[in-house]
């Protein structure tokens, strides 16, 4: 499969279009689009490739990764996939744009189905595997590609460091173990795509991320 990187303005979010070029269907992975030009942007892309959007699909729940689920899901009538023990957070959106004091009203996440650690999400002819990782919070998963030798990991690993732990449902210490056996043991080459920042690998991060030692 293939994919497409966007980063919209809500905390420098990266959105993901993991897409297979054979069967054009795709899904959104954590949509960030807040407002009509970033939500055209994407609306373009997936005409301009003449893809079907599938799922949408969340790592988690925060109001960065999730706001632009609203706007997919009412537009393109596909289901929201992500995990329940982060249905929490998501029913409570616009609480969470209180807390960083924006002042837009959000509809809470409703998930259409449930994602549980091993489930394997088919789109098209490719397939992604979940991994669960809380710690970030408490429903936060990873996406793995292994065919194609990339893993989506939301807001747990990042380019030299890890996700916050002091938002709702975060856990240091089990963000450092999820991270440890879950991802770290997954191929060195592996090409990491954070939820903030540039992308990584697995092998570079085993060498030189400074909260892993």
């Amino acid at each position: 499969m293939k994919i497409a990187i966007f980063q919209f303005y809500l905390f420098g979010i990266n959105t993901y279009v993991v897409y297979d070029p054979s069967t054009s269907c795709c899904a959104v992975v954590d949509p960030g689009m807040l407002g009509p030009k970033e939500e055209k942007a994407m609306d373009d892309f997936i005409a301009r490739n003449n893809l079907k959007l599938t799922n949408i699909i969340n790592t988690h729940l925060h109001l960065d990764h999730a706001v632009g689920n609203a706007y997919l899901k009412e537009n393109y009538n596909v289901p929201v996939l992500a995990s329940k023990a982060d249905e929490p957070i998501g029913e409570r959106m616009q609480q969470q744009a209180q807390m960083f004091g924006i002042n837009e009203k959000f509809k809470g996440v409703e998930i259409t189905e449930y994602l549980n650690d091993g489930d394997i999400i088919t789109i098209g002819s490719g397939s992604l595997k979940v991994i669960a990782v809380p710690g970030h919070s408490q429903g936060s998963i990873a996406l793995y590609d292994e065919a194609d030798g990339f893993l989506i990991a939301g807001d747990a690993l990042f380019k030299g460091s890890i996700g916050r732990t002091d938002l709702p449902g975060g856990n240091h210490q089990q963000l450092l173990d999820s991270i440890k056996s879950r991802l770290l043991s997954l191929p060195g080459n592996t090409v990491v795509y954070p939820g903030h920042g540039p992308a990584t690998t697995i092998a570079e991060e085993k060498a030189s991320n400074p909260f892993l030692r």
